[in-house]
């Protein structure tokens, strides 16, 4: 249980920070940008089952008809949750994109809850209703829907209840799923470079550097993801998952002054309450259940 916590945690932080990355890539249309996500990423996985000798095992135990269809309903859910957060981290919508994953939580414990029969004790409520209040209030106060956020919310928690009954290991599952949407990444890019979009290899070797390091920054955490969602109750992983949402909203605040009122404030104030309570409540339950067995 504890090395999923940690695997969690660290995945969480690095999506946090990855805001200040995406930035670095602002001249390029984020659907190049994904599609290079993309193909680095898989051309990363296949050079580390190379390395670990694991390729042979790979095409024998997880290339088979049942694995396609799962991997290939996961690779089209986060590379619809990849396009919308770039787009919007670019398009200065970073406060935004943290609601959407600060609603994902919610997402997530709803999920386990309906379609894996995992249970929350009766005190757990009162903090899931009041991020909810908090949730409801942020949207109100937004005065539109928020398309993004919760776009981003839906496509992530869809993505994570896949990845919790997926059967392949992490390191197999995403080199499934990027091979996957491989072909038509690159087809993609091909287009941009024939018709002269193409932005690697004509915006400087700094933005090739950055686009070519899509693989590395992304793989890393989605394999530390993977790793967690199948050790831990897909409801831990929800509550965890707040780490990356206030990383990013300090991002946009304080480093990209995006606008942020006292009233979103607020609204925000709410939801960290309610993690703070699930958490003591978490800690409470864990502290109960030890119990010392009576001498014969």
């Amino acid at each position: 249980m504890n090395k999923g916590i940690w695997y969690a945690v660290g995945a969480y932080f690095l999506w946090g920070i990855l805001p200040v990355y995406w930035k670095m890539l602002h001249t390029v249309s984020a659907a190049q940008v994904i599609g290079h996500r993309i193909g680095w990423s898989f051309i990363f996985l296949v050079l580390i089952l190379l390395v670990t000798g694991r390729m042979r095992n790979f095409r024998t135990t997880a290339m088979t008809r049942a694995n396609f269809k799962i991997y290939a309903v996961a690779g089209v859910l986060v590379t619809i949750n990849w396009l919308i957060y770039v787009w919007a981290v670019n398009a200065d919508h970073i406060i935004e994109t943290s609601l959407g994953y600060f609603i994902n939580p919610l997402v997530s414990v709803l999920l386990g809850v309906i379609f894996l029969r995992e249970r929350l004790r009766p005190l757990q409520w009162l903090p899931i209703g009041l991020a909810t209040a908090g949730v409801v209030y942020l949207t109100f106060e937004y005065g539109r829907l928020p398309w993004i956020a919760i776009a981003l919310a839906l496509s992530f928690g869809l993505y994570g209840l896949v990845k919790k009954t997926a059967p392949l290991s992490s390191l197999y599952g995403m080199t499934m799923e990027t091979g996957i949407v491989f072909l038509p990444a690159l087809a993609y890019l091909s287009y941009a470079e024939f018709t002269g979009q193409g932005a690697f290899g004509h915006s400087g070797s700094t933005i090739n550097l950055f686009l070519a390091g899509t693989g590395i920054v992304t793989a890393v955490p989605l394999l530390m993801f993977a790793s967690a969602a199948q050790r831990i109750p897909l409801t831990l992983v929800g509550v965890l998952q707040y780490i990356a949402p206030t990383l990013q909203f300090l991002i946009g605040v304080l480093i990209y002054q995006e606008p942020f009122s006292h009233t979103q404030l607020i609204g925000f104030g709410i939801v960290w309450a309610a993690l703070i309570i699930f958490w003591v409540e978490g800690w409470m339950a864990r502290r109960a259940s030890v119990v010392i067995a009576p001498a014969d």
